[in-house]
């Protein structure tokens, strides 16, 4: 697979990941399609392993999404860009800290905004609190769900 390829499997890796917290967009399908991309063009066995496990994961969080409390924005009470601020954050705390920096970046970022937003601690700990029950939990999860196969495609990349 050449570079450009590579490079526009990662684009649209991104696209899905950003798809993910903007609602009518179908992200985790997006990222699925490119891993799926990914391992037609470079058959290899950790690409279909990867594959694989992608689609497992992205069908069990289709199954979970059930448990989880829908995504009610409008009853957070958070303007729409502090939701986008903690996304994009919780998808380069992912890649910054490995794993759990994505919801170190996710959480802290809304803490973060919420805070500045709304003028003390008191204030934006409680709106953290409510954001991440209306929406949050259920918009972590997909997203892990989503940046998981994105790790998994690059660890593949780097060492396989």
């Amino acid at each position: 697979m050449s570079v450009w390829q590579l490079v526009a499997v990662g684009a649209v890796m991104l696209l899905g990941l950003v798809g993910v917290l903007v609602p009518g967009v179908p992200g985790q399908a997006i990222v699925w399609a490119a891993v799926l991309w990914w391992a037609l063009t470079d058959p290899t066995p950790v690409a279909w392993g990867v594959l694989i496990g992608t689609t497992g994961l992205l069908l069990l969080n289709q199954a979970l999404k059930a448990l989880l409390p829908p995504r009610r924005r409008k009853r957070t009470g958070a303007p729409r860009g502090t939701l986008m601020l903690a996304g994009l954050a919780g998808i380069a705390g992912f890649f910054v800290v490995p794993v759990i920096g994505g919801m170190l970046g996710y959480v802290g970022a809304l803490y973060g905004a919420e805070r500045t937003r709304l003028g003390g601690h008191g204030a934006g700990r409680t709106s953290v609190r409510t954001v991440m029950r209306a929406a949050g939990y259920s918009v972590l999860v997909e997203l892990y769900c989503c940046l998981l196969p994105v790790g998994a495609w690059l660890g593949a990349l780097i060492w396989a």
